[in-house]
């Protein structure tokens, strides 16, 4: 691991396991500023690091960039193993669950950002 990923992991909150690790410096610290700060920006550049890591090939242009109604996997080629992989992270990374009923209903980038950002507020509440 280099330097500047050391000095990233170590300074995430909490006890991440090696999910965090996988995804783009860029996207580690911006997880850090979402903990500290909740800024919804930070957390969709998470979400799209995480689903940039999963999908068989690189998008055309940045995941932050496509229309909102991309689909997951018709557009995106994410398969039902990718989008498992996505919610086994996201749940480690946010201290969410995710059900099986509740991430069929999600198909696309603006469907999946709004339910992410729903999760996560709902845990705050807790």
């Amino acid at each position: 691991m280099n330097s500047a990923a050391t000095t990233v992991s170590a300074a995430l909150p909490g006890n991440h396991g090696e999910g965090i690790l996988n995804l783009p410096v860029s996207a580690r610290e911006a997880f850090a500023r979402f903990q500290s700060h909740h800024d919804p920006a930070d957390l969709d550049t998470v979400l799209f690091a995480m689903l940039e890591d999963f999908m068989p090939r690189p998008p055309a242009r940045p995941l932050a960039e496509l229309p909102g109604d991309t689909r997951l996997m018709e557009d995106l080629a994410l398969d039902s193993i990718a989008i498992t992989e996505v919610v086994f992270l996201a749940e480690e990374l946010f201290d969410i669950t995710i059900t099986n009923g509740e991430i069929t209903q999600v198909g696309s980038l603006d469907a999946l950002q709004c339910f992410i950002r729903a999760k996560v507020a709902a845990r705050s509440v807790r």
